[in-house]
């Protein structure tokens, strides 16, 4: 099959032909029919934490179901599906009291050593990135690693569910708890900032504040429910905030994965409100934090979000029949559909900050 390979770290892709195996056990071979590039994927692409090359990366996946291992019992053949980078056992204490995205033991839904691997190259392994590899034809993962949608959600708005929209809504709505009312700050509307705008609406929030370097994102931010929208390159942001919430907002959200957009944050937030931390940080590049005036004077809680605190069993059909019902904005998340062939050049356009998510929709 035909697959997006990464063989260096150095962000571009090789378009290889690879091979793929059979299912087993409780694992379900997908027939890919939506990729969504995501900001993680490249930063894995780039930086060095640990994962073994060659690789295939994706992980934003919808598709239908080729075949099924035997021992599966949530899917059939011809199911619409959509897939998601949180792997969990579903038998620990963690994934038992309703938390699966703090599973103890993910490795339990990849392969062991006996049973080979699941992406090949001329007979040796090829590592599946977060156990999907959705960056080809095909994927074959373990059924935790799925949801089943309704057939009338079109792939590519699908497959934006699993990360996107599970990382982003999933931080206002599980994480933060957003309630009717509340105040938010948004830094970094990106896919996943998009998706955190969405989720505090959704929740009722009052004032959503967006805030990004791309006066352009004004527009895009208010289509998925900001209030309020700050152009940080010609402004304090954390003063502009407190100029529209006086003392703060409840909820401040990061996106970015920075070090000075992280700690500005923690100064938007009111005295007893929470910071919370979702995009990827540089190894390197560790914030700085003053106990006594950033946390025991103020209060503030800081709190690092994993995929929205998302039980994908659940969240993932929610948000599509949110979205068939017209109450969540999935359609101006896709800025445009490409080939495999084309994902070097759509990743260069999105780490300009003008695009919110380009999907490979063919191959």
């Amino acid at each position: 099959m035909k697959a997006a390979v990464l063989n260096a770290l150095d962000g571009t892709f090789q378009v290889e032909e690879i091979e793929i195996g059979e299912p087993i056990g409780r694992e379900v071979l997908v027939e890919v029919k939506a990729s969504g590039l995501c900001h993680s994927d490249h930063n894995y692409a780039v930086t060095n934490f640990g994962m073994q090359l060659p690789a295939v990366l994706g992980h934003e996946l919808a598709g239908v179901v080729q075949a099924v291992g035997p021992d599966v019992t949530d899917f059939a053949v011809g199911d619409h599906v959509v897939g998601s980078l949180l792997q969990f056992c579903g038998r620990c204490e963690d994934c038992l009291d309703g938390r699966s995205y703090q599973c103890s033991h993910p490795e339990e839904t990849r392969r062991g050593a006996d049973d080979g691997a699941r992406l090949t190259r001329q007979g040796a392994a090829v590592t599946q990135g977060f156990g999907m590899g959705a960056f080809a034809e095909r994927a074959l993962l373990h059924e935790n690693q799925l949801a089943k949608v309704p057939v009338e959600l079109p792939f590519p708005q699908a497959s934006l569910l699993g990360c996107g929209t599970c990382t982003g809504a999933g931080a206002a709505i599980n994480t933060a708890g957003v309630r009717p009312g509340d105040t938010v700050v948004v830094v970094g509307i990106g896919g996943v900032g998009l998706n955190v705008v969405s989720g505090a609406a959704l929740a009722g929030a009052s004032r959503i504040i967006a805030i990004d370097i791309q006066p352009k994102k004004l527009e895009l931010a208010a289509k998925f429910g900001a209030t309020d929208f700050i152009d940080s390159t010609n402004c304090d942001p954390i003063a502009a905030v407190r100029e529209l919430v006086p003392g703060g907002v409840d909820h401040a959200f990061e996106v970015v994965g920075m070090k000075v957009t992280s700690e500005q944050i923690i100064k938007m937030v009111r005295k007893g409100g929470t910071a919370y931390m979702i995009g990827m940080h540089s190894l390197e590049k560790p914030i700085e934090i003053n106990v006594t005036t950033d946390l025991l004077r103020s209060q503030v809680s800081i709190r690092g979000v994993t995929m929205g605190s998302s039980n994908i069993k659940r969240d993932i059909p929610l948000y599509a029949q949110l979205y068939l019902q017209g109450k969540l904005n999935l359609d101006d998340l896709i800025s445009r559909e490409i080939n495999i062939a084309e994902i070097n050049e759509a990743y260069e356009e999105l780490l300009q900050g003008e695009i919110a998510r380009s999907v490979i929709t063919s191959f």
